[in-house]
């Protein structure tokens, strides 16, 4: 029985953990023959997003962005994965909203600051802290947690094999 469509919403903090639950919870869903595409933060930044930069309003707009083509997606019959900081909570309401409530799962991926910092794929925690200004999210820009996600993980406590049991359950309450 085919499941219903959603829009995966992972957000926070950069370095969590969200595109790596995403690839995966992607590959689990195509296993079970539901068609799934991730949409990367840093993947739209350089091609569909490259025109926006890290202000307040750039950033609502790469989530706006974002959530368009996700409600797309998911029109055609397709798991929207979304891996993004997404750092406020108007935002991801906006998102909510362009997506449609009963479409939207909000992921928040709770790894602390210190375990991001200390993982640094991307060497962005090393650039602030040499006090290059660019607004990190998380350090030189604030960072919004969900008050009420639909599921909270914590990858530096959570298996990905764990986070995909979870996410799994979720998946089968919407029947």
């Amino acid at each position: 029985m085919q499941q219903p469509i959603h829009t995966w919403w992972f957000t926070g903090l950069p370095g969590a953990g969200k595109t790596t639950l995403a690839r995966a919870w992607a590959q689990q869903l195509q296993a079970q023959n539901q068609l799934a595409v991730v949409l990367d933060g840093d993947e739209l930044r350089k091609g569909l997003n490259s025109d926006l930069g890290f202000s307040d309003a750039d950033r609502a707009e790469n989530m706006r962005r974002v959530a368009e083509v996700a409600k797309l997606f998911n029109q055609a019959g397709m798991h929207a994965l979304v891996a993004l900081v997404s750092p406020t909570v108007q935002g991801r309401g906006v998102a909510k909203q362009i997506i449609g409530a009963n479409h939207f799962v909000e992921i928040f991926v709770s790894t602390p600051l210190a375990i991001c910092q200390q993982r640094d794929p991307k060497g962005l925690y090393a650039r602030a802290a040499g006090q290059e200004q660019f607004g990190l999210t998380g350090v030189q820009s604030p960072y919004e947690p969900p008050g009420h996600a639909d599921l909270v993980i914590d990858t530096s406590q959570t298996s990905i094999a764990n986070a995909m049991t979870l996410l799994t359950n979720r998946l089968h309450a919407y029947r």
